[in-house]
């Protein structure tokens, strides 16, 4: 086989991140935009020794998965990989993901999975969204989101994993950059001024904010442009957020409130929390909840425990702990988010929970070996990456009875939970949770119990 050949393929499988996978003469092709049971055309765009690449030329016989997008740029867009396969199947894969990852890099043959939990309306559920704003070739406004792997823009303003409100922001963002012949940032050259546009909603409140992005401390005619926003409903913040940088970082440092309060509210369960335009809130509010009550469940706390909760942004898995722990210690690397932590606790009544500025790797120890705070169950939510091995090396130290993981990355759980488990851990709960139908990415809620406890607890 050699590069544009073209080819039938049945797709056997999914990679994990949404890719058909295919065989010819024993060699493996990947090809994207094809699910599992697809029967395609495929043609060759690039080989290795032992795989290659094939793009899909038409669909021979669609797989019994196979739906109808109801989007209909979903194919170009890089937001939902696969948006093709019925929901149902979504799930399985999911599920299916995680457990693969337990069993090849955490090395686990006795997986106590429970069901995946999935959404009974897997649209419209993302109280974010951040779209780039360009120009297309005809020299027009236009926002969207950028192709995978890709900075170019396919335009469009309704996305159907956002909230209605979205496509009502970005036609008056846009109307106004017309009328005032503001043109959009370029990433090239670095001229123009409008980057991007991000909007949030409070799915409890309806509470709507728009934070534009550019890369200048004002806008022409702001005024103007809160006039327009104003007039939708639930309104509440609006902000330009200065980045002048080269870089495809999305949010400056700066911020500046042109109206309305610096914040909107929200709830997960019955805590209120405030965000900002730089805080990281869960994007899917309704998931956030089934994942939190999880995290409690697997926690088992009955008001007597001290917890930790390391990479805890705002407090949210925090506060959420607090109503049913003793005391909760968080620790945070954004000095911003910690701020905004001890806020949500004050709105909230919340007086056991305390919060601590920077690497969980380095607090946790630190505090550790000062203080001798230990703990009876150790909570982490770590970025894709995992977590430290100076912090798995604490948290082997510390001993505490549960240890409940909550991850966004699989592959990085099972690696890590290899680890614990290899000092004293044994893993006793495991269940996926969908926060991003659509997409291949899946959350997921392990409890760790220590097989036998060497010291009580101060």
């Amino acid at each position: 086989m050699k590069k544009d050949d073209i080819l039938q393929l049945t797709i056997e499988d999914i990679s994990s991140e949404g890719i058909g996978i295919g065989r010819a003469d024993g060699t493996v092709l990947f090809v994207k935009d094809t699910i599992t049971g697809d029967t395609v055309e495929a043609k060759i765009m690039k080989m290795k020794k032992t795989y290659g690449y094939a793009r899909l030329m038409r669909i021979i016989t669609p797989s019994p998965w196979r739906v109808q997008p109801v989007c209909p740029v979903a194919r170009k867009c890089g937001g939902c990989q696969i948006q093709e396969m019925d929901y149902q199947a979504q799930l399985r894969f999911k599920e299916q993901k995680v457990r693969s990852n337990l069993e090849r890099i955490g090395k686990f043959t006795e997986i106590p999975m429970e069901p995946i939990i999935g959404m009974d309306q897997p649209l419209y559920y993302r109280n974010k969204a951040q779209f780039p704003i360009g120009t297309d070739k005809n020299g027009h406004v236009i926002a969207g989101f950028y192709a995978g792997r890709t900075h170019t823009i396919i335009e469009n303003r309704k996305c159907y994993l956002g909230t209605a409100v979205n496509e009502q922001v970005l036609n008056e963002v846009i109307a106004y950059m017309e009328e005032e012949h503001i043109p959009a940032y370029d990433e090239e050259s670095g001229s123009g001024i409008v980057r991007h546009v991000l909007i949030r909603c409070g799915f409890r409140t309806k509470e709507v904010m728009v934070c534009l992005i550019a890369n200048r401390s004002s806008l022409p005619k702001e005024d103007k442009l809160v006039r327009r926003l104003q007039k939708i409903p639930g309104m509440t913040s609006i902000s330009l957020n200065i980045n002048r940088e080269r870089t495809n970082v999305i949010l400056g440092k700066e911020l500046r409130l042109l109206w309305g309060r610096p914040y909107i509210e929200d709830y997960i369960g019955s805590v209120k929390y405030q965000v900002s335009p730089l805080s990281f809130f869960q994007v899917n509010p309704v998931q956030t909840e089934k994942l939190y009550d999880l995290a409690l469940e697997y926690a088992g706390l009955t008001g007597s425990e001290t917890v930790w909760d390391l990479y805890c942004g705002i407090g949210t898995i925090s506060l959420y702990l607090a109503q049913k722990a003793k005391k909760v210690y968080g620790v945070e690397i954004v000095p911003q988010a910690i701020d905004d932590a001890c806020r949500n606790a004050k709105i909230n009544n919340i007086t056991n929970a305390q919060f601590y500025v920077g690497k969980a790797e380095e607090i946790l120890p630190e505090i550790y070996r000062r203080h001798h705070i230990r703990a009876n169950v150790i909570v982490v939510d770590p970025p894709r990456k995992g977590c430290d091995n100076k912090l798995l090396d604490t948290i082997i130290q510390m001993q505490p009875e549960k240890v409940v993981y909550v991850s966004c990355d699989s592959a990085t759980l099972a690696r890590d939970l290899r680890i614990l488990c290899d000092h004293g851990y044994e893993l006793k709960r495991c269940r996926a949770v969908d926060q991003f139908p659509m997409s291949v990415h899946v959350e997921t809620c392990v409890l760790l119990v220590r097989e036998k406890v060497n010291r009580p607890v101060a």
